[in-house]
């Protein structure tokens, strides 16, 4: 590969991954898909917070989702891109890791203070009985459906949409997108 081929992935990588963030940052909806600990898959939309590095949702302790977490921490999660309209959404994808939270857990209190999880927590959705936060590590590599892509390009050949980004390149583009 020459040096300018070599410099030209770098500059669409970084596009991506700008791309990407901005993408998590912007939407709070997405599809959570957890499993239990025998392999039965879970799918729910949920709203959620991304703050330093991590997804965080609000949910309740009796629901499936957490049961499926406490039994099998490995998640999914798929956040739709709507870019046109009458088309399909584009999206952001990746596996990670979950936790359950409490919320009285310091880590969570300090984002409640500092109003980072508003987005999540509107409602009196804080004063029901049973709450739990649900936090998701994201895996190293974040698949991104049809972003970053010239629209003719994908309208031409819609199975070469994927495209993909390491977190490291996500936490790269600025502030927000880092582990603690």
């Amino acid at each position: 590969m020459t040096a300018m081929a070599g410099k030209s992935i770098r500059k669409e990588s970084t596009r991506l991954a700008a791309q990407v963030k901005k993408a998590i940052l912007h939407r709070h909806f997405c599809v959570l898909a957890t499993a239990s600990p025998d392999g039965i898959p879970h799918a729910v939309g949920v709203q959620y917070d991304f703050v330093g590095g991590y997804l965080y949702f609000i949910t309740y302790e009796d629901t499936k989702k957490v049961r499926n977490i406490r039994g099998n921490p490995n998640v999914a999660v798929s956040i739709p891109v709507a870019k046109y309209p009458l088309a399909p959404p584009f999206s952001v994808q990746f596996q990670g890791t979950a936790i359950i939270l409490a919320p009285d857990d310091s880590e969570i209190l300090a984002l409640l203070k500092s109003g980072k999880l508003k987005k999540i927590t509107g409602h009196g959705v804080l004063k029901q009985p049973g709450g739990c936060f649900i936090q998701v590590t994201p895996g190293r590599k974040i698949h991104a459906y049809g972003l970053g892509i010239p629209a003719l390009t994908l309208l031409r050949d819609v199975s070469h949409g994927d495209r993909s980004v390491t977190f490291e390149e996500l936490a790269a583009v600025g502030k927000g997108g880092t582990h603690k």
